[in-house]
């Protein structure tokens, strides 16, 4: 019975292909919509405690780097106040930001489903060593892709925003902030971190294809150093604590992609012993 079902999935058409597909992508669609409608409800505690945290000086960040500076007798590490006034200067604005918001923690909250999906798409067109080799892919994709958010999020974010708004030209300039520059940054910083984090993952897939390698990834390193260097650049505000501290953590990924990719290497050599 396993054997006709195995025969009737590889014999599937082209259309057979594309309707499965077309419904893994509806149920992923309808999990983010239910989470983002959720988000919706709650929007006002979202904004209040997670969109705006980071510019509030009783953050989580601020509070450990406070405990941090008691420990080390530095004040300057606490904050006491961060100078910025939020405002919005468009008419939809608001309603706009709230739509917004809901969609992208709908999307970031439902991403292990999502990825749940695709991979039960994927999985049955690959052969029984790859499925083997890559085992628990969803468990491991999420939680990098969660921790990369968390990071941006709890760490790249706050210090950013206490950076820019301490810094200042002229006394006589107030930080009169458009709602969406905060939400943009905190999006932007957050998703870019997530997906940064699956650095790991792809070093994996591509070693397994025969398209990297642990030689080659170390031959390259100081050119893979610079384009990180470069990509947090883009990604990150103009200041360049945020450039280094989104930089090291993925200079840390790249030295244990290279692990990963050592690993994999072994055991196919292993395989073909």
């Amino acid at each position: 019975m396993a054997l006709d079902q195995l025969d009737d999935k590889s014999e599937m058409g082209f259309l057979d292909h594309l309707e499965e597909l077309r419904w893994h992508l509806v149920r992923s669609v309808i999990a983010i919509a239910v989470l983002m409608i959720t988000a919706y409800i709650f929007q006002g505690y979202i904004w209040d405690v997670v969109i705006l945290g980071p510019t509030k000086s009783d953050f989580w960040t601020y509070q450990k780097l406070c405990e941090l500076a008691e420990m080390l007798r530095s004040p300057a590490l606490c904050l006491d106040e961060i100078p910025i006034s939020l405002q919005n200067r468009e008419i939809t604005g608001q309603f706009v930001m709230s739509i917004t918001s809901s969609a992208v923690i709908g999307l970031i909250v439902a991403f292990p489903y999502v990825f749940w999906e695709i991979w039960r798409f994927v999985k049955p067109g690959l052969r029984s060593s790859e499925k083997n080799a890559s085992r628990g892919a969803v468990l491991v994709v999420s939680f990098l892709f969660l921790t990369g958010v968390a990071f941006g999020y709890f760490i790249i974010t706050p210090l950013s925003i206490n950076f820019l708004a301490n810094y200042t030209l002229s006394d006589s300039i107030q930080n009169l902030i458009d709602i969406k520059s905060i939400l943009n940054m905190l999006i932007m910083l957050s998703l870019a971190c997530g997906f940064m984090f699956q650095l790991p993952v792809i070093s994996y897939f591509m070693t397994k294809a025969g398209l990297a390698s642990p030689a080659l990834m170390k031959r390259y390193r100081k050119h893979a150093f610079v384009a990180i260097l470069v990509i947090s650049a883009i990604i990150t505000p103009p200041d360049v604590m945020s450039q280094i501290l989104i930089a090291i953590p993925i200079i840390g990924l790249y030295e244990v992609s290279i692990l990963v990719s050592r690993g994999v290497e072994k055991s196919n050599e292993k395989k073909k012993a």
